[in-house]
């Protein structure tokens, strides 16, 4: 028997700042229903009044005809409904082993009873239900040597430990390869047979018209929509969510080449790279294609200090280096836009003033290296204004903006610190198509000014949209270089796979 869920007249306010707005919502369980919006829209934040992290709301949340009394995350859970965000390391605890981290709830729920913990019995539970979901992952592995595949999935498997009936699950796939997303995929169809309602939050619209069968479509804090899937099609959703009809993704741009910026031969390290040679120069975006796990991630860290190379020699502007540490990198004019956002890019409980003008401060400090408030205030009005970010004031914190907003300021910070390479690792992770096009834009201003750019993807849409030139990684080794004009998706997908 299906039990509907409907949430009524639902609004929140943030700073007075109106976050939803009389926002209705309704599904059916054993369904697997997307919700969808532009960055800002409020859909994260209507989830999270689902899910008890808010509880300062007005209106009321239904369970099968009965209202609910939803003010905290156990009462959520209580009434059978899981959240599973988008940010994975802010949910788990990386000293924890898998099988402590999906039976997480229980254990807390049960605190403050006298209780012997019965440690077999934990492993062999959360064994069972990964085996449930088809995940073969050793329960004893501390959760701070997964994969961010594998970490999604731990939540995922905690979330449905307990009698989940309402599943949210937030951006699921931007962490997953595809073989992983198609994985993810059995898992939600299973559970929707099992009775379980889906609520799917994604940006990426191939996917939603795969799996979901209804729609909710939501703009600015208010809902907009709700249609079956096959009512409908990408551009109209897509005209939904931003009010108006659908511009070209990427800006038009004539590539003019400077001399080579970063040239890098030999680069290995001791774990996933090996013999990688690749150049930059100003003016063009040179993209690094490959799947999940190829070794993208880890030649960006390498190349701004994160991670040591063990051969192989880095030129900067024909001058050989020796990147030390990221503060080392970014005194040698090179910027990371890293793909954890909140996690490594940018100080979620500070303000957006903060934040944007953290990389140079020497320029906003006086005397005895005393803050300088005002210029920092002005600067940060006025890349707020420049990079169009969403946001009451400068002063508000990052924590509180939308994912595409969060992501607007780690770039914006380094357009303040004027660099010469900038790093791009996943920038377009979990923002919506107008947020995407607002970076695509900015990175065709830097671009146009001079800069290099260096551009890892695994959306290879995207490979193909923006970039000059296109380096293919697979297995921590570069396979191909090729002319991005005078190649295609297929062909990246080819050489991504492994194929020769």
């Amino acid at each position: 028997m299906q039990t509907k869920l409907e949430m009524k007249n639902i609004s929140i306010e943030f700073s007075g700042v109106k976050a939803l707005n009389g926002v209705h919502f309704s599904m059916e369980s054993g369904t697997i229903h997307a919700l969808i919006g532009a960055n800002g829209a409020g859909k994260s934040t209507l989830m999270k009044v689902l899910s008890g992290a808010y509880n300062h709301y007005s209106g009321e949340i239904r369970l099968g005809g009965q209202t609910v009394m939803i003010r905290t995350p156990k009462h959520a859970q209580d009434a059978g409904i899981q959240m599973v965000y988008q940010e994975v390391d802010t949910a788990l605890i990386p000293y924890l082993t898998v099988a402590e981290n999906i039976m997480l709830l229980d254990t807390i729920h049960n605190m403050g009873k006298k209780q012997w913990i019965k440690w077999g019995e934990i492993h062999k539970r959360a064994t069972e239900i990964l085996k449930s979901m088809n995940i073969n992952l050793s329960t004893r592995k501390l959760v701070s040597e997964l994969t961010l595949a594998e970490k999604q999935m731990v939540l995922i498997a905690r979330a449905i430990s307990n009698q989940c009936k309402f599943l949210i699950l937030d951006e699921p796939t931007a962490p997953l390869s595809h073989m992983e997303t198609k994985e993810l995929f059995r898992i939600v169809r299973d559970l929707k047979e099992k009775g379980v309602g889906i609520i799917f939050i994604s940006h990426r619209l191939p996917e939603i018209f795969e799996i979901c069968e209804e729609i909710t479509i939501m703009r600015n804090g208010e809902l907009v929509v709700k249609e079956k899937v096959p009512d409908t099609t990408p551009n109209q959703v897509v005209e939904h969510m931003l009010g108006q009809k659908l511009e070209e993704q990427f800006p038009a741009r004539e590539t003019v080449v400077g001399n080579t910026v970063l040239e890098v031969k030999g680069l290995s390290d001791s774990n996933k790279l090996k013999d990688l040679h690749i150049y930059v120069r100003a003016g063009e975006v040179v993209g690094i294609a490959g799947l999940v796990g190829a070794g993208k991630t880890e030649l960006c860290k390498a190349l701004f200090g994160v991670e040591k190379w063990s051969a192989g020699k880095v030129l900067l502007k024909g001058n050989k280096i020796k990147i030390k540490n990221p503060f080392d990198a970014v005194k040698k004019g090179i910027a990371l836009v890293p793909e954890e956002r909140r996690k490594e890019g940018i100080l979620v409980n500070e303000s957006v003033a903060t934040n944007l003008t953290t990389a140079h401060l020497k320029e906003f400090t006086k005397g005895f290296s005393i803050l300088d408030r005002r210029k920092e205030k002005a600067v940060a009005k006025q890349w707020i204004h420049s990079l169009g970010i969403k946001t009451p004031s400068e002063e508000t914190k990052v924590e509180n903006l939308s994912g595409g907003n969060q992501q607007k300021v780690a770039i914006g910070k380094w357009l303040v610190a004027d660099a010469d390479l900038y790093i791009f690792d996943e920038p377009t992770k979990g923002v919506d198509v107008g947020a995407k096009r607002d970076i695509f834009e900015l990175i065709a201003q830097l671009v146009r000014s001079g800069k290099a750019v260096l551009y890892a993807s695994s959306e290879l849409s995207e490979i193909m949209g923006i970039t000059d030139r296109v380096y293919v990684l697979y297995d921590g080794k570069s396979v191909k270089e090729l002319e991005t004009k005078n190649t295609n998706e297929e062909e990246l997908l080819y050489y991504s796979t492994g194929g020769r």
